[in-house]
């Protein structure tokens, strides 16, 4: 019953944006901590971002150039990437994590459900 239906991706050229999109159904979307990580071809998945009730949490490479954000009242996550390069590129998946364990927040396990991925490409 529970889904994670991620949008936004696409082709852009290095130094462009794009705001990828990520709608919960199914569940009570404020008591989700939300998360975006990202796989590259030949590399494992990794963490992005992640935020909480207001709090926000970046990987090295994102931060200053990605913002994540919630609209609760639309059940959405958006994830607004600017200032793309081609290291950006990989499929984006967003995430549920129910227990708000914010210690491990960079860790797969830690959350509850996972959308089907979006395909970002960033052309140099």
């Amino acid at each position: 019953q529970v889904q994670l239906i991620e949008s936004g991706g696409g082709l852009v050229q290095a130094g462009g944006s794009l705001r990828l999109s990520c709608t919960m159904s199914g569940r009570t979307f404020t008591n989700y901590a939300m998360g975006w990580f990202r796989q590259a071809p030949g590399k494992e998945r990794e963490f992005v971002a992640r935020i909480s009730r207001s709090s926000t949490y970046y990987t090295d490479s994102v931060a200053g150039r990605f913002t994540i954000s919630r609209d609760n009242g639309a059940n959405t996550v958006y994830l607004q990437m600017n200032m793309l390069t081609p290291k950006d590129t990989a499929v984006y998946f967003c995430a549920a994590d129910r227990t708000f364990i914010s210690e491990q927040y960079t860790r797969e396990n830690v959350y509850d459900y996972w959308g089907q991925g979006t395909q970002v490409t960033v052309s140099s």
